[in-house]
């Protein structure tokens, strides 16, 4: 009995270690995420909302989330502003159907220009 547990100890040791190697040779990267003030305002007011983790509209975190946004990969992260650029150019985002009800949320012609040069800059940034 006294084997066992000794053998047990010893793989659950090697576990960690092998765990905390492998998370010294692949280190995180810190890419937070650079917002202006001109852009952090225009995404507060129209996006924020159903794009964060405490939302209640599933559907939206789940295809964008901004409190996790900084934890993509690189390509995820460089993908995801190119879609944000493409949804806001296309005028698929807000919704139709959520303007509706919120009016004062829609993006005014000056605010997806901001967005869209943001989002398309911060891609090409990444993708140097």
């Amino acid at each position: 009995m006294r084997n066992k547990r000794n053998f047990l100890f010893v793989l659950v040791v090697l576990l960690f270690a092998s765990f905390m190697v492998s998370a010294a040779e692949n280190p995180t990267e810190s890419k937070a995420v650079k917002m202006p003030d001109n852009v952090k305002a225009i995404i507060d007011k129209s996006c924020f909302g159903c794009h964060n983790t405490d939302s209640k509209n599933d559907k939206g975190k789940e295809k964008l989330n901004l409190s996790t946004f900084d934890t993509l990969t690189k390509n995820k992260m460089i993908a995801t502003y190119k879609g944000m650029a493409e949804v806001v150019e296309e005028n698929e985002m807000p919704p139709a159907k959520f303007l509706e009800k919120n009016p004062d949320k829609k993006l005014s012609d000056a605010d997806k220009k901001i967005l869209m040069d943001w989002a398309n800059n911060e891609a090409k940034a990444l993708m140097k």
